[in-house]
């Protein structure tokens, strides 16, 4: 784990902005394109979820670069919470397949590729910005709190998808509606049988997330061993 910290850091970090920021551009010419071939607007609503994507990535980014100025790890903490809050939004793009059907006027492999871009965008930099986290906690704490923060990520991350996509909450709602936040979490949880469909996208889409971002440490490692 101390090889992926160092090598997220300096080089490959603007190495990676650059490719993520390249990634970001084709996504919205896609949806540019489309505007104006169309005159329509129908999936601008994509830009703003790549961008509610960046704000994790945007966190962690932080958090690998000046992490060591944080002198007591209590502090660490409070920014850890903010990319919480924000880090299912990188994967939720992916439900955004929901709204893929054809449409006249634009071929429906183009609309096809879009939300595929868009999605494979957020879902990578959702990735990118957990090995970030890992490895901060890792460096701050143990190999063990580092996997733990990291596969309790991931599984919130698959609850918070279902709360974003079927019960349409945001990530601000943690501040701007606490209550009636937690009682929606609350009722769906306590209540297994009458909500079904909570526990199984979340099953699933975790499971997704868990298997997809272990495979992608393996990757790594692989090649950082060559």
């Amino acid at each position: 784990m101390i090889t992926i910290f160092h090598r997220l850091k300096e080089t490959n970090r603007l190495y990676i902005l650059l490719v993520f920021s390249l990634t970001t551009i084709l996504c919205v010419t896609l949806v540019a394109f489309r505007v104006q071939y169309t005159d329509k607007v129908t999936f601008v609503f994509l830009v703003w979820n790549i961008f509610l994507a960046l704000v994790p990535y945007m966190i962690s980014t932080l958090l690998v670069l000046y992490h060591h100025k944080i002198k007591q790890s209590i502090w660490l903490w409070i920014p850890f919470m903010a990319w919480l809050c924000f880090f299912p939004n990188a994967p939720y793009i992916l439900t955004d397949l929901f709204h893929l059907k054809p449409r006249a006027g634009v071929p429906y492999w183009y609309d096809l590729a879009l939300i595929l871009f868009f999605a494979w965008n957020g879902l990578m930099l959702g990735f990118a910005s957990m090995m970030d986290i890992q490895a901060v906690f890792t460096a701050r704490f143990h190999a063990f709190v580092g996997w733990l923060i990291s596969i309790g990520s991931l599984l919130l991350a698959g609850f918070g998808i279902y709360l974003g996509r079927y019960l349409r909450w945001n990530s601000w709602d943690v501040i701007s509606s606490p209550t009636h936040l937690l009682h929606d979490i609350a009722t769906h949880l306590l209540n297994p049988f009458k909500h079904p469909q909570t526990y199984g996208v979340t099953i699933l889409f975790s499971t997704f997330l868990l298997l997809g971002y272990i495979l992608l440490l393996q990757f790594s490692r692989v090649y950082t061993r060559r």
